[in-house]
């Protein structure tokens, strides 16, 4: 039997984690932290760092969980069909985690995960953890997070709707192709490593950008989308190649 757990961590802030998320955490036997390679190896960091300050017992009685980096797969672009390129990842992804698991808790056990945000948002986690089922007995255990759409918003100190409105949360690639959602003048774009802002009309536009939301080196730029939309683009290259990697998200709102 396996317990598996998929642990909310937040946007990389250890203050982001919830009492829940602490006691989660202390009561795992394995904890496994991907590893993405070489330039966005800080994120196993920062997730080992969460793990040092979160985790009561360090070995002083045994009782400590056991964390484990495990290499990540990358997706292959040679597959055409976005589904099916994905769908293959994940089996992967699958795959890794059932050697690990089984390597290090051959007689079943406690297994967290640490996903960034909250599970359920734009995450693939839970999905992954289902193709396991076919494995062996999983009982899984979901517990929230803060995500990067309220670090967002308290970064930039605004409500995510107007009053009475709705709200649409997208991504990028869905941004560009399909243009303005048509059922809110409110828009959340995660995911998005091309600054899809850009096929927009930006008249009248306002936007509220951050990166690395809620870390130490969170970068923030709001304004009239016309004024500000270059600003973002060379702020967001800049930043990417001074660490290797960046996570961000922005909201778009028509006056």
């Amino acid at each position: 039997m396996i317990d598996l757990t998929l642990i909310g961590i937040g946007t990389g802030n250890p203050q982001h984690l919830t009492l829940q998320a602490v006691e989660a955490l202390n009561a795992q036997d394995l904890i496994l932290i991907p590893n993405k390679g070489a330039g966005k190896d800080d994120l196993a960091g920062l997730r080992q760092a969460i793990c040092a300050e979160a985790i009561r017992d360090h070995g002083q009685t045994g009782d400590a969980p056991r964390i484990v980096e495990f290499d990540l797969p990358v997706r292959d672009e040679a597959t055409q069909d976005y589904r099916q390129r994905v769908d293959d990842w994940h089996d992967a992804i699958a795959e890794i985690w059932w050697q690990t698991i089984t390597a290090h808790l051959p007689e079943g056990g406690a297994v967290g995960f640490l996903v960034w945000g909250d599970p359920s948002l734009y995450d693939s986690t839970m999905r992954i953890a289902d193709r396991l089922k076919t494995r062996a007995e999983i009982a899984l255990r979901v517990i929230p997070g803060i995500t990067s759409i309220q670090a967002l918003t308290a970064a930039h100190a605004i409500p995510i709707n107007t009053i009475n409105g709705p709200f649409t949360i997208t991504t990028g690639r869905q941004l560009r192709d399909a243009g303005w959602p048509a059922s809110a003048d409110t828009v959340v774009v995660m995911l998005d490593g091309a600054c899809s802002f850009q096929s927009l009309e930006a008249d009248g536009v306002e936007i509220w950008w951050t990166a690395y939301a809620g870390m130490e080196n969170e970068i923030s730029i709001s304004g009239p989308l016309a004024e500000v939309a270059d600003h973002i683009i060379e702020t967001r290259a800049k930043a990417r190649a001074d660490h290797g990697w960046i996570m961000d998200i922005y909201l778009l709102r028509r006056g």
